[in-house]
């Protein structure tokens, strides 16, 4: 047998329950009970487009999933295992040459910063989900005591 309601709910109890839902949903979590490690809390926030610096770059593509692009013209220097040489301004004519699949995570890095951020740019407009930029560029990386390939 199913079980059936014998009288109508009153007016306000649907506004009252949502209320309450939508009160404790919003309440701030008890952190004794719930604790949220950093690395939780980075991991449920939406990658989306972001310029990063030298170390937090160079964590960001040890990743190995992620494809490194260098996209300043002319070449003058590479960061080891970068992945593709492409001009910064040439993205959209041969994105044929990019990852077909617009979650892949990404790394872009230019000499000094401009190009990278209009490669961002372009790739996030081209629906990359998940793309690092290298801030101050390849002057940055050997600032930090990191080196570049050269071919």
């Amino acid at each position: 047998m199913t079980p059936t309601r014998t009288r109508p709910r009153a007016p306000w109890a649907a506004g009252f329950c949502v209320g309450m839902a939508t009160l404790l949903g919003c309440a701030a979590p008890d952190t004794a009970e719930s604790p949220v490690t950093q690395q939780d809390s980075a991991a449920s926030v939406s990658a989306g487009p972001r310029s990063l610096g030298p170390d937090a770059f160079a964590t960001a593509i040890s990743d190995p999933d992620r494809f490194i692009i260098n996209v300043h013209i002319p070449y003058e220097g590479e960061i080891a295992d970068t992945d593709l040489q492409l001009p910064y301004n040439e993205i959209g004519q041969l994105s044929g040459l990019l990852p077909a699949d617009r979650s892949t995570p990404l790394a872009v890095y230019c000499r000094s910063g401009p190009m990278s951020q209009t490669a961002m740019d372009t790739l996030s407009g081209l629906g990359y989900t998940d793309i690092v930029e290298l801030d101050g560029g390849m002057r940055a990386w050997t600032a930090s005591g990191r080196d570049l390939k050269h071919r």
